[in-house]
């Protein structure tokens, strides 16, 4: 940090490192970058961390990533299949994150009818990923994540319930029309 700026910021809160303990009960903010670290630590999150890389490791990093890539090359195809579907996930090497629009359905709607039949999925905006999707002209998508623990059903209920909603193909016009109806 710019020593000039150091000293017009005041840290957010003062902790250990931010300051130090004066024998009179004052103290004296650093006057260094140091003002802005705290002595806290999330050591449930540190351990969490620990044991879920034991656990990677155990499982195997090449047997994750050639499980991952075999569920979601399966599901682009599957997608990528349906009328009024579009996956648009593009790049030399595609990881386990496949995005996709749904023609007339919001991406919180199709994201709402996964979830009624228990399938998570999350929406990117476009204010989130404005170098990709704005040049594209994509102002919302759809992201799955299949990861080595999902099965080929969950999969299947996936595609299944995309599919109905893309069969549907829901006009605006439809009062009070939802995903999940």
């Amino acid at each position: 940090m710019r020593r000039g700026l150091i000293e017009r910021l005041e840290p957010p809160f003062l902790d250990l490192h931010a300051a130090e303990w004066q024998p009179d009960g004052s103290y004296r903010i650093r006057d260094d970058a140091r003002r802005f670290e705290n002595w806290e630590t999330n050591f449930a999150g540190k351990v969490g961390l620990g044991v879920a890389v034991d656990y990677a490791l155990e499982v195997g990093i090449e047997s994750i990533w050639d499980r991952v890539q075999e569920l979601a090359a399966a599901l682009r195809v599957r997608l990528g299949e349906l009328p009024g579907v579009t996956v648009h996930d593009r790049g030399r090497v595609l990881g386990a994150t496949v995005t996709f629009t749904v023609e007339r359905w919001t991406a919180a709607e199709v994201q709402a009818a996964l979830a009624h039949r228990t399938v998570n999925v999350s929406v990117a905006l476009a204010s989130s990923a404005r170098l990709d999707l704005d040049p594209r002209g994509i102002a919302e998508l759809i992201r799955a994540s299949p990861h080595y623990f999902n099965s080929e059903e969950e999969v299947d209920l996936l595609v299944e319930t995309v599919a109905a909603l893309a069969k549907r193909r829901r006009t605006r016009s439809e009062p009070g029309c939802t995903a999940g109806d």
